[in-house]
């Protein structure tokens, strides 16, 4: 036997191998293992934005609620709260959103040879997004690169991202989301502002991507009981 000490994958793979032993897994082929476990969660569209809107407020994300007979006007709100003057908005989102917000629009048009830079986003105040999906069980954005959400480039450069997510897209839980997604589509998920943790946790933001996340949830009248 060598005496050369055991590596830790070594240890890994040998506790893995003494549980086997001491509670052999059930010879079952794949086919007959138990699916009884949750797959689906049904809820409300109420409940679903009252649990999406507390999950982002807990990752520290600024939520706005509206309808759509209000949404540009909330949109003009936000932006001028936030001080911005000029935004990169990706090449299919609704032109009229930003009617009135007196804000300076660039629109990334990649596929026309017009795609903006690192450099010119980086010099842009924020990035204004639809979304693809919403999970309000871990108040994540999920957004697919649609004409209305564009390149991952737009919501990784800008310090500030504003995304519009209407209460139809709001689902409960990670696995229904991913129902809804092409899964050949580039997908980011995002659950509040960029940020992460030294090690003594001191929490650092605007790391991999913008320091303020701001949602604009709209729902219908009928939905909000507004």
């Amino acid at each position: 036997m060598s005496d050369a000490p055991a590596s830790a994958r070594d240890v890994v793979l040998g506790r893995i191998r003494d549980a086997h032993r001491l509670a052999p897994p059930p010879d079952l082929p794949y086919e007959a293992i138990a699916r009884d476990y949750r797959r689906t969660r049904s809820a409300s569209t109420d409940e679903l934005v009252e649990l999406l809107v507390d999950r982002l407020v807990d990752y520290k994300a600024r939520v706005r609620r509206t309808t759509p007979d209000e949404l540009v006007a909330t949109l003009a709100a936000a932006l001028r709260d936030q001080g911005v003057q000029s935004v990169a908005v990706p090449a299919g989102l609704d032109a009229g959103w930003l009617d009135g917000s007196g804000v300076a629009v660039r629109r990334d048009r990649p596929a026309d040879g017009a795609g903006l830079t690192v450099a010119e986003l980086d010099h842009l105040d924020g990035v204004v997004t639809a979304c693809a999906v919403a999970v309000a069980e871990t108040g994540t954005i999920v957004l697919d690169a649609s004409p209305d959400q564009g390149r991952r480039l737009l919501t990784l450069v800008p310090d500030y991202h504003l995304c519009v997510v209407r209460a139809d897209q709001i689902v409960p839980d990670v696995p229904q989301a991913l129902a809804l997604l092409d899964p050949v589509r580039p997908t980011t998920m995002i659950s509040g502002p960029s940020a992460t943790s030294d090690i003594e946790l001191n929490r650092v933001e605007g790391v991999h991507g913008p320091r303020t996340l701001e949602v604009v949830v709209v729902t219908s009248s009928s939905d909000s009981g507004m």
